[in-house]
């Protein structure tokens, strides 16, 4: 991996970036590095005004569209590390040469910094040097090797039983992140690892989180506890916190397993902020890339937590980034108290924003469910979804007589239950295949309402939501239902990559272009103008059908175990008969 500057740096490096910066004649320039759930894509971002100069998209070659599966158990996620190394040159390099082409003037030399925010939870097993085990030629087609992609769930049943032990031994380890440990973060893959494949346990040194890895590896880091880990994966996914000295203590892995407790000190001690830097560009990988050796690289966080950044958030600001999945963002100033709130991915200073705590939650599917309807049930392609979403918004509120469940990837927030499944209710010999479509984007925006309404109950402001993503930019239908729906005025990210976009915010503050945070959001983020607000008529008769999903969230979910669903149907049936009677009803959309 070569040899790093380590998080401060060295006096070569510092005169060599200092030098190479006074002699560019154009605004300092960053790069931002968003690693997806099925691609890499870079961008070259003017500081002054955020404008994109630059992009450039690699597609993971290995697996189907990125993703290692295993047809046995559909709980299988994984990724093949040597993608990303692959991916980060391809797509900077192809980046940059875009900048070039938009720009005859453009100069690398003004790249002041890079930052990078990656999917999580997605720890990968790395040896003593800091390599992935499946760059091992022992390892390379070892499933349990590669990296734990967030949405791989076959550790539900660890996930449990780190719910219970901390339930009743460490109540505070997991008070922030809702009560309920999930199959999807740092802890419970690792465990599953060590139950099904204690071959791959035994062969790492350590294990890192892929938002922190690839940081680590632009800056040559060695030795993986050596790596400056981010507080958001730190926090939210791995139960760390100040309060209790950092990881979980041993005491309380060894009550799981004794060779967890025996792995934590091949971890790391602290974790950091976005105010400090991961380190600074290797002399290998400013040779890869194409880029001044020395510049300071950005402390990784998830992508939605960048992406939320590079969508404005502020105190009283909801980022919905919409993608495969969905993750909801807001922050709250560290001097305010915050209470604890059931079923949220976690809350935790620091994330997110410097000086702010950072509430997470979500769901497990969005896009994914409307591409499982679209392109694996009715076997399209991308002209279908558009055509689908014409017919869709053709339909009135309730016309349809359908009521869906979002929990095709389990539920994430507030149930926290990886082994719930989706549920179309409702349909006929008549249902059309639009009709269902609609159906699950209702029910999508469903969910986010109880998102949504969980938080508000516990005294978190939502003054303003703003959506990211390409499927917010791209689908207005989806994004006006989601007003109607809530009842909050919808607002989209004015970057099509904002958590790109995100991660070159970062890395203009620890370049000093920017003081900090806030006033490199001023100069970088904005909003487009056009906005979705809700609509009178439709709220109305979306509120009486969100009750009836909350008679199905709650008695499937669990919460009401007693719960009467004999007149769901029936209600639907009322509810489609009225939207196809003559009246006064709401126009489609």
């Amino acid at each position: 991996m070569g040899i790093g500057f380590g998080p401060e740096g060295n006096l070569l490096a510092q005169l060599l970036f200092f030098s190479i910066t006074i002699y560019s004649t154009m605004n300092p320039l960053t790069i931002g590095i968003d690693y997806g759930t099925n691609s890499v894509r870079a961008i070259v971002v003017d500081t002054s005004n955020g404008r994109e100069l630059g992009t450039a998209v690699v597609d993971y070659p290995s697996g189907k569209a990125g993703i290692l599966l295993d047809p046995k158990e559909p709980h299988l996620a994984r990724q093949h590390p040597g993608d990303y190394f692959d991916g980060l040159e391809r797509s900077v390099r192809g980046a940059l040469a875009q900048a070039a082409e938009q720009r005859p003037d453009f100069d690398v030399a003004a790249i002041v910094g890079i930052g990078v925010d990656t999917t999580g939870s997605s720890p990968l097993p790395v040896d003593q040097n800091n390599v992935p085990l499946a760059l091992n030629p022992r390892w390379k087609h070892h499933l349990a090797a590669q990296c734990w992609l967030w949405k791989d769930h076959t550790s539900h049943s660890e996930a449990a039983r780190i719910t219970a032990t901390a339930a009743k031994h460490r109540p505070q380890l997991i008070a922030k992140c809702g009560n309920t440990y999930s199959s999807e973060w740092f802890w419970s893959k690792i465990w599953r690892c060590l139950n099904v494949a204690p071959e791959i346990f035994e062969a790492a040194f350590s294990w890192v989180e892929f938002t922190d890895y690839i940081p680590s590896v632009l800056c040559g880091v060695g030795d993986p506890r050596q790596i400056v880990r981010g507080i958001c994966c730190a926090g939210h996914k791995a139960l760390y916190s100040d309060e209790w000295g950092g990881l979980p203590d041993e005491e309380f892995l060894s009550l799981l397993d004794p060779k967890l407790a025996a792995l934590r000190p091949r971890l790391y001690e602290r974790a950091h902020d976005a105010s400090v830097p991961a380190g600074r560009l290797s002399e290998e990988w400013s040779q890869r890339l194409g880029l001044p050796v020395g510049i300071p690289v950005a402390i990784g966080e998830m992508d939605v937590h960048y992406g939320a950044i590079g969508s404005g958030v502020q105190e009283g600001t909801l980022v919905k980034v919409i993608g495969t999945s969905t993750c909801d963002c807001a922050v709250v100033a560290a001097d305010k108290p915050v209470a604890d709130i059931p079923g949220i991915c976690g809350i935790v200073k620091g994330a997110i924003l410097p000086g702010y705590y950072g509430i997470e939650a979500g769901q497990s599917a969005v896009g994914d469910i409307f591409k499982w309807w679209v392109e694996g049930i009715c076997e399209g392609e991308g002209h279908l979804h558009r055509t689908l979403t014409q017919e869709a918004g053709a339909l009135r509120p309730g016309q349809s007589g359908l009521l869906a469940l979002d929990w095709n990837n389990g539920n994430r927030t507030i149930l926290v239950d990886s082994r719930l499944t989706g549920l179309l209710l409702g349909q006929t010999l008549h249902t059309t295949r639009a009709e269902v479509y609609r159906a699950l984007i209702e029910a999508t925006a469903f969910g986010a309402r109880a998102i949504i309404e969980r938080i508000r109950e516990y005294g978190v402001p939502i003054e303003r939501v703003v959506c990211a993503g390409g499927i917010a930019e791209k689908n207005p239908l989806l994004t006006q239902l989601y007003a109607d729906i809530t009842g909050c005025t919808m607002f989209v990210a004015g970057s099509s990559q904002a958590c790109a976009l995100g991660a070159a915010v970062s890395a203009a503050v620890l370049a000093k272009v920017h003081v900090d945070f806030p006033a490199a959001q001023t100069a970088m983020v904005s909003l487009k103008p056009t906005f979705y607000a809700p609509r009178p008529e439709c709220q109305a008769i979306y509120e009486e059908l969100y009750a009836l999903y909350c008679q199905l969230h709650d008695a499937f979910g669990g919460i009401n175990r007693l719960a009467d669903l004999s007149g769901v149907m029936k209600t639907l049936i009322k509810l489609r008969d009225r939207a196809n009677s003559p009246g006064d009803t709401p126009s489609p959309t």
